[in-house]
Parts: C-alpha cells; structure tokens; sequence
C-alpha cells in the first residue's frame, strides 16, 4: 500500500475536506471555561507532535 494509493482513496471517499486547526482553536476561545482551555491545551499539544513528526519525516 503506497502513499499514492491512500492519497486516491481519501480523495474518492471524499474524506479530504477538514476543519483548519486555527479554526478549531478560535472557536474553542470563543466559550472559554476551564474545561476549554484544557481542550486548547490538548489542541496545541497534538499541533506540535505532528509538526515534530512531519520534521521527523521530512528531515
């Protein structure tokens, strides 16, 4: 199973549109409560792990 073959899967499912992770973080500041800001936190987090695992692959 090759990159390519996902890449056209994804694309014929029509699984390819998403929620911008800046969006995602606006919109959870919009109502902040304790509870959302841990979820901004956790959100942040997960936004480093895949920046470092792009680097890892990339570099």
């Amino acid at each position: 199973m090759s990159k390519q073959w996902v890449v056209a899967r994804i694309k014929q499912k029509g699984d390819n549109k998403c929620i911008p992770w800046k969006n995602l973080k606006d919109l959870i500041l919009a109502h902040p409560d304790m509870k959302k800001k841990v979820d901004v936190f956790a959100l942040s987090v997960y936004d480093l792990v895949l920046l470092l695992a792009w680097f890892y692959i990339h570099f």
